[in-house]
């Protein structure tokens, strides 16, 4: 399974303000990125797979609306975690 329980850990670790915090959005983000890049290298090998090409979009609207919202609120710690993940937008 590529989503152990230490591997969430790890993400909230670093991401949010400590391993078992998994409420913060910076760790949810830092989760759903984790959880696209793995989706995304799924379909590129099984490119008929569409329930999997489905929940990627979910995820992809998800980790979207959530960042608007951190936009909205906070826009220091916006930046902060697209800058640390390395998203466009």
């Amino acid at each position: 399974m590529y989503l152990t329980k230490e591997v969430k850990e790890s993400i909230f670790e670093k991401h949010g303000k400590g391993k078992n915090d998994t409420g913060t959005s910076e760790g949810q983000i830092a989760l759903f990125t984790h959880r696209i890049k793995h989706l995304t290298e799924h379909l590129k090998t099984n490119r008929k797979d569409f329930n999997t090409e489905r929940s990627l979009v979910l995820l992809v609207g998800k980790r979207r609306s959530l960042l608007a919202y951190l936009k909205k609120t906070e826009i220091n710690r916006y930046r902060a975690i697209i800058k640390e993940l390395g998203l466009r937008k």
